[in-house]
């Protein structure tokens, strides 16, 4: 099945989140390392490669985002109370805030600071602003703030799918899993 259903998320849906979800954790990999890393080349091919993920991460969400408009979302558990399909709504609306957030801070750091790309070393990233040095550095902290947002809404997200699977006994966790269909 490659498209959503109300039951169940589609084969595509599935790929995206598996695989958006593998780059954001070689995202904050790549960004401990290459923060802590001595100044050297091999710190600068960090950053290229950090860098570089963060374009090809705001573009596949980007796409993600718009798979999800054109095809069903799976409905929650008709048994699910209000405050918990408000809060599952707000956690996605804040990751997506922070998926698109932290690739144009990024963006904005690297452009402020005066900073050239070629993402993957291969074509030139444009500058968005304007060389700011303290632009730079109040996005740095923008940056940061929405990495520690991205990391606990993450932990809560996961955190709900495996409350869902071995405490509530629904298929949240399941039908998200690639290979699975469900029948409800």
């Amino acid at each position: 099945m490659i498209r959503n259903t109300e039951t169940s998320w589609g084969s595509i849906a599935k790929l995206m989140h598996w695989g958006i979800a593998a780059l954001i954790i070689a995202q904050i990999v790549l960004g401990l390392v290459a923060v802590g890393w001595r100044l050297s080349p091999t710190k600068l091919n960090l950053f290229i490669w950090h860098k570089s993920l963060g374009i090809l991460l705001l573009a596949l969400i980007a796409a993600r985002l718009l798979w999800r408009f054109a095809n069903p979302t799976p409905r929650l558990p008709a048994d699910s109370p209000g405050w918990e399909r408000r809060a599952a709504h707000a956690s996605h609306a804040l990751l997506y805030i922070c998926m698109f957030g932290l690739p144009v801070s990024g963006w904005i750091i690297n452009s402020a600071a005066n900073v050239p790309l070629r993402v993957f070393w291969l074509f030139p990233l444009p500058a968005i602003t304007a060389p700011n040095k303290a632009l730079a550095e109040t996005m740095k902290l923008v940056h940061l703030g929405l990495i520690i947002t991205l990391c606990v809404a993450l932990a809560i997200h996961v955190a709900a799918a495996l409350r869902h699977h071995f405490i509530k006994r629904t298929d949240i966790l399941t039908r998200m899993l690639p290979g699975r269909a469900t029948s409800t």
